[in-house]
């Protein structure tokens, strides 16, 4: 009994569970019952008090004229742990928010007796719950009006936080004051206007009372919608939590899985936290993580993750890497997952069979909260008997509110990653070319830390008379507009660099073309342009890292290129060439800053690392050698961008003769005795016909239609004959669609599609290239040797 009204009524010591009172049957059926005078007069809720009956002369054993009385359940099945009865001496005492608190209170004089009893279970003691230590279970009530901010309070809560009645000024702002600000978010998430209430919510907050005590509450509370469907008004219930203050070593555990989550950017980092963070400590036989989309679990982290360790349901939904189950065919689950609290069951406790093999000492289901709603579960269950205590089911309901907020950052975090991964990706070439006298490599990573997307590029370009241009670079700052400038650069430099120009001029054609552009952007960008015949390399650095080589004897060097400025920094900015010789086994590297340096690693640092791994590295694999550099590191503050090419040489080398066309009434003839020396000379005599057809027609192409300089180049590879005639006009051949028979020209590109293997037309710096391949006999490149 909590208080005394000197009512001559009373309540009677105890209630006969199988009769027909409203007290057994809001036991037995776990429904509340509202009773007012006229239920009363029916009933044995009331009995006659011993204290005298007073003067207004009601006679001993008729029911009271003015009481309303309700009856709470405390509990839910199959553990109903008994009544709460509410006596007002007021008629009609219970309106429907009145009720609604009082169902609040019950929950927490529930949760509480279960509190006491693990504790007592816990320290072996055997006593009655009920006695004067049952009043400090006892709450306050509050209405708050969300649109406004205004709050009734009764006295119970003012006294919690420390506040006298007469300065209250019903504002929630005050009592916010004085919570503990890492807990204001979890507070202010209950009535988010996207959210969607349920029924019931709770959670355990901290506050800071004037003599400066740190004081556990807990907040039970329900969010009434209006006609519009936003929340409209919270009635609550606060409570002194401090019999589920966690011990220090509880708080360590929470500090230490609020760091773990801290830096786990995506859903599969969260469920590792949780893991190792929790399963020790707990010592838990199992964990399992899951996101809850719609109606079904997505497993995200299971321990032990081999399937014989999960019920036999589990593993027929093993669909991939983890299951991916239904909540209806857990019901249990379900149910826990709807109320949003954390449950335990203990061991022997009859479960369905998706659950009951996961804990045989003790399961606990925690609903992971955030913004309102569950957004996935945490199972942790125990082989061996396992005993729940108040302070460790706190710790747990502490840490599912953790996990769940983590969990849906990081939801976003990957969604965010996976869109900027996808732009990134988009920029950057989807293959490497294959290449005559070497292999390439390359490797990306974007940034961990963040969800922008970086400007990191990188591009390997196929070029005429056996070279390629190797390109990296890299964008200032992580945004859109880095990513939309890279992929203007990247173009850029590509479409320079096949015109045939020099790396200098490549890059300061870039140059110019950023200072151009629309943005206060600069890039860095380090150009290399190597003959894989002769293994000769031109290097060209505009403001990047210098690139790295590696020897066939294992050594490194940091090469010591001049630079130019950043791109699109000076108008006027030179960009010296460096000419390096390559010998057959040596890697040359090209990264971004991203790989060398970082907030705790010096640049210097950096390099002497990335030397050193890149000495050690087996070079006979570039892919993998390109993984080694990349190294490990989960945490990234920057883009990683890797380029490795290993110059193997070319073991024959293509045959080229150069021919300038002068433009003579006899041009024609003179080139196809060229040619036919030429190719004589090379040993090629069976396609010797179609070779000179084909340079008849292109050079006559060239001095009919262009003006200037023309250029005819022979090329003899491996198994084809390359025939290119170069003018200084930028339009392309057309080949005619349909030619009349009375026609006198037209034919001459139709006629080098009918003989050649393959032709077209390339750009050049200042007019174009049209080319045709020759496809050569077996045996027919041997005397090439000998020529």
């Amino acid at each position: 009994m909590v208080g005394d009204s000197g009512d001559p009524y009373a309540l009677p010591t105890s209630y006969p569970l199988s009769g027909h009172s409203p007290v057994a049957t809001a036991f037995r059926t776990g429904a509340p019952q509202w009773l007012g005078p006229a239920e009363l007069a029916a009933d044995d809720v009331l009995v006659p008090a011993t204290t005298p009956v007073p003067e207004d002369g009601r006679p001993a054993g008729a029911p009271p004229a003015e009481v309303s009385v309700g009856v709470l359940p405390l509990g839910g099945d199959p553990h109903r742990l008994g009544c709460l009865v509410v006596v007002e001496p007021t008629a009609e005492a219970f309106d429907a928010d009145r009720r609604q608190l009082l169902e609040l209170h019950a929950d927490q004089v529930a949760a509480g007796l279960e509190a006491v009893a693990a504790r007592m279970m816990a320290r072996t003691e055997h006593r009655s719950l009920l006695g004067p230590g049952l009043d400090t279970l006892r709450g306050g009530a509050f209405t708050l009006v969300l649109h406004t901010g205004r709050m009734a309070a009764d006295t119970r809560v003012l006294e919690l936080f420390g506040i006298p009645p007469q300065e209250f000024d019903r504002r929630v702002e005050t009592l916010l004051e004085r919570t503990a600000p890492d807990d204001i978010p979890a507070l202010m998430s209950i009535v988010e206007p996207g959210g969607v209430p349920v029924a019931a919510q709770q959670l355990s907050f901290r506050i800071r009372r004037p003599n400066g005590e740190l004081r556990w509450l807990t907040l039970r509370c329900r969010v009434l919608v209006g006609a519009d469907g936003m929340p409209e008004r919270m009635l609550g219930v606060v409570a002194d939590a401090s019999y589920l203050r966690p011990s220090a070593d509880e708080v360590s555990l929470v500090q230490r899985l609020s760091a773990a989550l801290a830096g786990a950017t995506t859903v599969r980092d969260v469920s590792r936290a949780v893991v190792a963070t929790l399963r020790t400590p707990l010592s838990a036989g199992r964990v399992a993580v899951a996101e809850l989309e719609a109606d079904r679990l997505v497993v995200t982290l299971l321990h032990p993750p081999e399937p014989e360790y999960w019920p036999e349901t589990w593993q027929a939904e093993w669909r991939s890497e983890w299951p991916d189950a239904s909540c209806h065919a857990l019901p249990t689950l379900e149910s826990v997952l709807r109320g949003g609290h954390v449950a335990v069951w203990p061991t022997g406790a009859e479960l369905e069979p998706g659950l009951a093999g996961i804990g045989p000492g003790g399961l606990a289901v925690l609903p992971l909260p955030s913004e309102g709603r569950i957004v996935g579960v945490c199972l942790i269950g125990w082989e061996t008997e396992h005993r729940f205590g108040p302070e460790e089911r706190s710790l747990l309901t502490a840490t599912a509110g953790l996990v769940g907020q983590a969990l849906v950052r990081a939801h976003a975090l990957d969604a965010g990653h996976e869109l900027a991964t996808m732009l990134q990706r988009s920029l950057l070439p989807r293959k490497l070319p294959e290449l005559a006298g070497g292999v390439a490599a390359v490797r990306y990573l974007p940034a961990t830390m963040g969800l922008e997307v970086g400007g990191d590029w990188y591009d390997v370009i196929p070029l005429s008379d056996g070279h390629v241009a190797l390109v990296i670079g890299d964008v200032e700052g992580h945004s859109a507009g880095a990513a939309t400038i890279m992929g203007q650069m990247r173009t850029a430099i590509r479409a320079y660099a096949v015109e045939g120009h020099p790396p200098d001029v490549v890059i300061a054609h870039a140059n110019r073309l950023l200072l151009g552009m629309e943005t206060d952007l600069f890039a860095t960008c380090c150009y290399v342009d190597l003959d894989m015949e002769e293994g000769l390399a031109w290097f060209v650095r505009a403001g990047h890292l210098p690139p790295l080589l590696r020897y066939p004897d294992g050594s490194t060097e940091e090469m010591t290129v001049e630079g130019g400025p950043p791109l699109g920094v000076a108008a006027d900015g030179e960009f010296p060439l460096t000419e390096v010789g390559l010998t057959p086994g040596t890697v040359v590297v090209l990264l971004t800053d991203g790989l060398a340096e970082s907030a705790s690693l010096p640049l210097e640092d950096g390099m002497r690392r990335v030397r050193e791994v890149l000495g050690a590295a087996d070079p006979a694999d570039a892919g993998r050698l390109a993984d080694d550099l990349l190294g490990s590191a989960k945490r990234r503050d920057d883009d990683v961008a890797v380029l490795v090419l290993r110059y193997d040489g070319m073991r024959v080398r293509p045959t080229r003769a150069r021919w300038a066309v002068w433009r003579l009434p006899d041009a024609v003839m003179h080139a196809r005795r060229f040619t036919a020396r030429t190719l004589r000379t090379w040993g090629v005599t069976e396609e010797m016909d179609v070779a000179l057809l084909v340079v008849s027609e292109l050079v006559t192409n060239a001095i009919a239609h262009t003006q200037g300089e023309v250029q005819l180049d022979l090329t003899l590879a491996a198994d084809r004959l390359r025939v290119a005639v170069n003018d200084a006009s930028p339009r392309a051949p057309v080949k005619p669609t349909s030619v009349d028979w009375e026609a006198t020209g037209g034919r001459g590109l139709l006629l080098v599609e009918a003989v050649s293997t393959s032709w077209g037309s390339v750009p050049l710096s200042g007019g174009k290239q049209v080319w045709s391949e020759i496809g050569l006999q077996p045996g027919e490149r041997l005397g090439a040797a000998d020529g």
